[in-house]
């Protein structure tokens, strides 16, 4: 495309050393710059855009975006206000509005946007659509698993997903949608056709600075899914809410699109009553305006009734039979990194969970006492770089429902570990004879190992799927599943 035709529609612009070049690729990462490339210089909060435009255009990009001119560059600047904006204004127009071609199904939420994905694309694949996925753990474009470093990337990455999406015929993307991408717009120009809401407790006050900031920046989800309607059954834009959260009144009330709401506890579209929670799964008979059934889950917990009901009403809406949505709710045994058992051939239960904030380690440790018979252990860290307040509030949930808890390291990233742990440590004074402070992870996964008696439980919280330890700016190889394994064989 022509860079005079790819900047058309940014209203307010200069353009300095005007040259109609061709862009053949956009990109605000100055190392995956090639030649063709359009670079786009975003101001971020550790490091900005601009520095890396001369480099940029030494490794190729024949025009940069820019909210400041750069002296001495022969390349095309275009200068705007606001480059984020601009980003993604240009990222749409590049890759042709690829959102608008497919139904886009955005999961927003503090806890469940992951599973909530994963179970989405099983019940739509297994009803002959074809899906993509964008979250956490990866993006997948047909049978291509791409590794993801964001939840949500950024905009331009975003659409050139959505736009190999749509060219190998993808009918919907499942992505999960961050605060942080809301606010820093690296969703903007993306047409969504369903917004689901999973929950909203304590995360990312580093970021956000209040709750009510961070509810702010997930209502954007759903204040942008557009302002008309359509005549066609399964056209309109629609928000899937819990109704047994608060915040969903507040995203109703910002909301146009027809809305949808699960639950267990208050009345909703899509009930589940009679929930039986065991060490083998749960299950629930559902209520609802499309009809009953009783589902038999290999998930577990709460929670996972929760992410289930997401994902069915998102599906029910789009016209899938209850059916079809019970036979595939019914064979998913596991999901990556979520409440997923290690078995090395030991006879007490270990369990390594995705569980990072205070909400979601309490859901997970509330789903092990419910079927616990004998002692439980938690081995917890809290990352570093990241919110401090959550810290005590973990260790608190851990030596509550625990009968000791490990507190050790996350990924301390470029914190001292031993004040991570103070912090943590903070809350739990007056309870010291429930824990034990171990720093080095493999260390305390192995201790909580070597204490585990037959008929005991480990929850190993935190990191889940991840498959590698952030200690100062580097990242090493480590799999909370691999070690703990190590460790039942006394490898480790």
């Amino acid at each position: 495309m022509r860079l005079s035709e790819l900047i058309t529609p940014i209203l307010i612009k200069r353009v300095i050393n005007q040259d109609d070049v061709e862009i053949t690729h956009m990109t605000a990462d100055s190392r995956q710059v090639r030649p063709g490339s359009l670079f786009i210089a975003l101001r971020g909060y550790t490091v900005d855009g601009h520095d890396f435009v001369t480099g940029a255009v030494a490794a190729g990009a024949t025009a940069v975006v820019v909210e400041q001119a750069i002296e001495g560059l022969s390349a095309p600047q275009i200068v705007v206000q606001d480059t984020r904006a601009a980003s993604a204004v240009l990222a749409s127009v590049f890759y042709r509005h690829p959102s608008q071609a497919m139904k886009v199904i955005g999961v927003t939420g503090t806890n469940g946007k992951t599973t909530t994905t994963f179970l989405i694309d099983q019940i739509l694949r297994d009803a002959g659509k074809k899906t993509g996925v964008i979250g956490t753990i990866m993006a997948k474009i047909g049978d291509t698993k791409i590794p993801m470093e964001n939840t949500t990337p950024d905009v331009a990455d975003l659409q050139e997903l959505f736009h190999r999406m749509h060219e190998v015929g993808t009918e919907y993307p499942i992505t999960e949608v961050s605060s942080h991408a809301l606010d820093l717009k690296r969703t903007a120009g993306t047409d969504y056709h369903i917004a689901i809401f999973t929950n909203l407790t304590q995360d990312h006050l580093d970021f956000h600075g209040t709750m009510e900031q961070y509810r702010h920046a997930k209502a954007k989800l759903f204040a942008r899914l557009g302002n008309t309607y359509s005549s066609e059954a399964h056209g309109n834009k629609v928000a899937v809410l819990n109704a047994d959260d608060e915040a969903t009144a507040y995203f109703r009330d910002v909301t146009t699109a027809q809305v949808v709401t699960y639950g267990i506890e208050q009345a909703a579209d899509v009930r589940a009553v009679d929930v039986q929670v065991e060490a083998s799964g749960v299950s629930f008979t559902v209520e609802s305006v499309f009809g009953v059934e009783r589902f038999n889950l290999q998930l577990t917990g709460k929670f996972n009734v929760y992410n289930a009901l997401s994902a069915m009403t998102a599906c029910l809406v789009e016209g899938i039979p209850f059916a079809s949505i019970k036979k595939s709710l019914e064979s998913i045994a596991s999901v990556d990194g979520r409440f997923e058992t290690v078995q090395a051939g030991q006879d007490f239960t270990v369990i390594v969970d995705y569980s990072h904030t205070p909400d979601s380690l309490e859901n997970a440790m509330k789903t092990v006492r419910e079927f616990a018979k004998r002692k439980v252990y938690c081995v917890v860290g809290c990352g570093g770089d990241r919110d401090r307040s959550k810290r005590p509030l973990m260790a608190q949930i851990a030596v509550r429902y625990a009968d000791l808890a490990v507190l050790t390291s996350d990924n301390p990233r470029t914190e001292d570990p031993e004040l991570i742990l103070d912090d943590m440590e903070a809350g739990v004074r007056n309870a010291q004879d429930r824990y034990v402070r171990i720093t080095d992870r493999r260390q305390a996964i192995r201790y909580a190992v070597e204490q585990a008696e037959a008929g005991d439980v480990i929850m190993i919280a935190g990191k889940g799927h991840e498959t590698y330890q952030i200690i100062g700016k580097t990242k090493i190889h480590f799999d909370d599943r691999e070690v703990a394994s190590q460790a039942i064989r006394g490898e480790a």
